[in-house]
């Protein structure tokens, strides 16, 4: 019987996968692939941002090229402040409904922390679409609090694996590398990786080396989330599923994810906006948002279907 790690079992549950038999070639991912070099505070030369939105490179070389050479973002200094920090809003598949919900998080390393959840009501429909005046709705919710002492944890104990590949094996079981089932296992890895944990700019770049390796991935141009940032669209298509993440390529940063489904009951299966990740003194008040990330103008898209740009 297979023994899978605590994250991967908890990304299988949650994906509700039944795995298919068969072969896939499985990227290489480098050991102790190189991290950016760039200074603290200072944003990639422009050279590295048009690199990887250049028609001609595949989505692999495209996300290595961003992992080496992103820059570093103004938390990646706070680190020794007493608490992460992480606003995020999410759509979750229920039993025959979308459950919509905001999400502001405070976690300390010895496990306590608050989460302060505003949820607007579901959607009676799995077949729906986020969109901008869902996210209005967050506002107008009573906030709901709720206090850990000991027991709020991150998806992965720090520190985390410099090498991609040891990291790999902790997001994505890698007895499962050969079923169709496991480019979408180890990219919903890195996406609950994300959306649990503050991530440095050294983890950033291990995280993106990983994705880099996930079977399958694609590119899809530039493409905006809900909040209206542009970054970087990649698709992945497996076990049914269709999973579109945006990618800011200046700092690395995970800024929104999405999986819709096929099969019996197609529709959205889940939908994440990461709004800020900081870290603070100050138990339940928010830091200071941090600056609108650049737009750029649009590229040319490589061929095939562009991934959803309502993520």
């Amino acid at each position: 019987m297979l023994r899978l790690t605590a994250p991967a079992r908890r990304v299988t549950a949650a994906l509700g996968s039944v795995l298919l038999t068969g072969c896939q070639a499985v990227p290489a991912i480098p050991a102790n692939a190189p991290h950016s070099s760039a200074p603290g505070g200072k944003p990639p030369a422009a050279t590295t941002t048009t690199a990887a939105t250049a028609p001609g490179p595949t989505p692999q070389q495209r996300l290595t090229t961003i992992a080496t050479a992103i820059g570093m973002v103004p938390a990646d200094g706070t680190t020794d402040l007493s608490y992460e920090y992480l606003h995020l809003q999410r759509w979750t598949r229920t039993s025959g409904a979308i459950r919509r919900e905001d999400l502001r998080r405070w976690r300390h390393p010895d496990g306590s922390g608050r989460e302060v959840f505003r949820r607007a009501p579901d959607v009676r429909s799995i077949d729906h679409q986020p969109s901008p005046k869902d996210r209005t709705l967050f506002a107008q919710a009573a906030p709901t609090t709720t206090r850990y002492q000991g027991d709020l944890h991150p998806y992965l104990p720090k520190p985390l694996p410099a090498d991609p590949a040891a990291l790999a094996d902790l997001l994505g079981p890698p007895e499962l590398a050969a079923e169709s089932a496991y480019p979408r296992l180890l990219t919903w890895g890195v996406v609950n990786l994300t959306t649990s944990q503050y991530l440095d700019h050294n983890e950033r770049s291990t995280a993106l080396h990983v994705l880099a390796a996930v079977p399958g991935i694609e590119y899809g141009g530039q493409t905006p989330d809900l909040a209206g940032r542009i970054g970087l669209g990649f698709r992945v298509v497996a076990d049914g599923s269709i999973t579109t993440l945006v990618i800011d390529p200046a700092t690395g940063e995970l800024l929104a994810a999405q999986e819709r489904v096929a099969g019996p009951r197609p529709g959205l299966f889940s939908s994440v906006l990461i709004l800020q990740r900081d870290h603070t003194d100050a138990d339940g008040v928010p830091p200071e948002p941090a600056p609108t990330p650049l737009r750029w103008m649009p590229s040319p898209r490589l061929p095939g279907p562009p991934p959803s740009t309502t993520c």
